[in-house]
């Protein structure tokens, strides 16, 4: 039998029934009739074409091919109930997986997440690192943060933490003249090329040269004085957006992150 035929419902009244070998005591456990649970019963005989009981005296008996059957049955059911753990293991409420860029998990949201988790305690964090735009048909994520345009993915919903600058930051012993650090937001400066702005911005506190990089990365370095502004920021075409597909947004552990790191 295919297993989109297999007929699931009836073959749980049918382990309830084999449990009490009664249709009364089953109904009671499964909150039917006694009626419903024996047309369950009859419908399932009739499609596996075959008596699963046999009405006794004493009340019911199993049929040997029934009997047989049980073992193989409940152990389905156990599967089935793993599998379900399994699931809601990855997306339930206490936990939260996440998809970033490396340099902003390291340079920001590992700070934000852990200042949430206080007042959160309960909440686990899969974090997961990011190159691009997140493709929610191939991973199980509740939440993804990446630099550019608004998601385009049909079904996928974005905010943005909010409007992006880029500053222009080295260390405060620099020299003037040192050249400047290309990466793909800069890609014309005169200086050696990395591969992202959070490259870029590791090789500018190294000393390696100045480097032009969105604002929100170099937040801490330029709080803790590691690194200094040398020109004032300048507006970004792009933003940090937030996002994930509609199911997602219903979750309230997702809309209470979103919040709190946007607001």
């Amino acid at each position: 039998m295919k297993r989109t035929h297999l007929p699931l419902n009836a073959l749980r009244v049918f382990d309830a029934a084999a449990r009490h070998l009664s249709f009364t005591r089953a109904a009671d456990e499964l909150a039917v009739t006694p009626a419903a649970v024996g047309q369950q019963i009859r419908a399932l005989e009739d499609t596996l074409g075959l008596i699963l009981f046999r009405r006794q005296t004493r009340g019911l008996e199993l049929t040997p091919e029934a009997e047989r059957a049980l073992p193989a049955l409940r152990e389905g059911f156990r599967q089935f109930e793993d599998a379900i753990r399994i699931m809601q293991q990855g997306q339930g409420s206490n936990t939260l997986t996440i998809a970033a860029p490396r340099a902003l998990i390291a340079k920001w949201l590992t700070t934000r997440l852990a200042a949430y988790a206080r007042n959160a305690p309960q909440l686990r964090f899969v974090l997961a690192a990011l190159d691009g735009e997140p493709d929610f048909t191939e991973a199980n994520l509740d939440l993804a943060l990446h630099f550019g345009d608004a998601p385009s993915a049909e079904g996928v919903h974005g905010k943005p933490l909010g409007p992006e600058q880029l500053v222009l930051v080295a260390p405060p012993d620099m020299p003037a003249d040192a050249p400047r650090i290309a990466h793909p937001l800069d890609p014309d400066a005169p200086g050696p090329f990395m591969a992202d702005a959070g490259l870029a911005l590791d090789a500018a506190m190294a000393g390696l040269g100045p480097a032009l990089v969105p604002a929100l990365l170099a937040e801490q370095a330029l709080a803790s004085g590691a690194l200094t502004p040398l020109a004032p920021p300048q507006p970004s075409a792009a933003a940090w957006w937030l996002s994930a597909p509609t199911p997602q947004w219903r979750q309230a552990k997702v809309r209470a992150l979103v919040a709190f790191l946007a607001g």
